[in-house]
């Protein structure tokens, strides 16, 4: 514990620095060049990945030609060189105001993949993997959006190129929703509030029935149903512990 406190101010040092000199310089002036020269320019950034020069030329693009012929593709790779950039924030407000200017569009599931992996990358923290901290007490705010942005994808558009791995990464995320429902039942177990343990258990199983914590979460019911004299709901979590998880220490008890 000593090490990680002399590291730390060290490691605030560095990040101080690093957003003092983001914000002390401006950001460089874009030529006022022909359209179809910065657009040259704009794909030439981004397919050597200088991203944050893309960014730039994309940017003047779309505030100086808002009508262009490539006003809708710049907006599209503009979301992808501030998803690149590690801008989420910039990320997902153009991929907001693109769904409310075109709900229809063709490639709309693009965007919605697209939000779904700058919320993931909004809910990865850091300093959470730095020092070993459980991730699955933190808030799932950004979890659970994204989680709703790559359902979109699955339901809406099962046919999208983008649906195997929306497939992928909603499973990763409802399990991560999950241990986190998990975590707040077992505080609720700690301090002896039943009824909240049990309430937060079962809307744990009723939303991610098919995770890793559902047998945890049916145990948690069990013993709380039991602990408030609930028998008739303690036999029901009970038979449904029973049929889905038969070796359950709890029913050994």
């Amino acid at each position: 514990m000593q090490r990680v406190v002399r590291l730390f101010p060290t490691m605030l040092l560095a990040f101080s620095l690093m957003a003092g000199c983001s914000s002390s310089g401006n950001k460089p002036q874009i030529p006022d060049e022909p359209l179809e020269v910065l657009y040259k320019q704009a794909q030439s950034k981004l397919n050597s990945g200088d991203y944050e020069k893309a960014s730039q030329i994309l940017e003047a693009l779309d505030s100086r030609y808002p009508f262009g012929p490539y006003a809708t593709q710049v907006q599209m790779q503009l979301i992808y060189a501030y998803y690149k950039n590690g801008d989420t924030a910039q990320t997902v407000a153009n991929i907001d105001r693109f769904i409310r200017l075109n709900p229809t569009h063709k490639d709309i599931d693009y965007i919605y993949y697209m939000r779904g992996l700058a919320n993931m990358q909004e809910d990865y923290n850091f300093f959470h993997d730095v020092f070993g901290m459980d991730r699955s007490e933190r808030d799932p705010s950004y979890a659970r959006q994204a989680f709703r942005d790559f359902q979109t994808i699955l339901k809406n558009y099962p046919q999208s190129i983008y649906a195997s791995d929306a497939r992928t990464r909603a499973v990763y995320l409802k399990n991560r929703l999950a241990k986190h429902d998990l975590a707040i039942a077992n505080y609720y177990m700690k301090r002896e509030a039943w009824l909240s343990a049990a309430n937060r258990a079962k809307y744990l199983i009723e939303n991610y029935p098919d995770t890793e914590m559902t047998q945890s979460a049916l145990e948690i019911m069990v013993q709380a149903y039991d602990k408030m004299a609930l028998s008739d709901l303690s036999k029901h979590a009970r038979m449904m512990l029973t049929a889905n998880f038969p070796d359950s220490a709890i029913l050994k008890q």
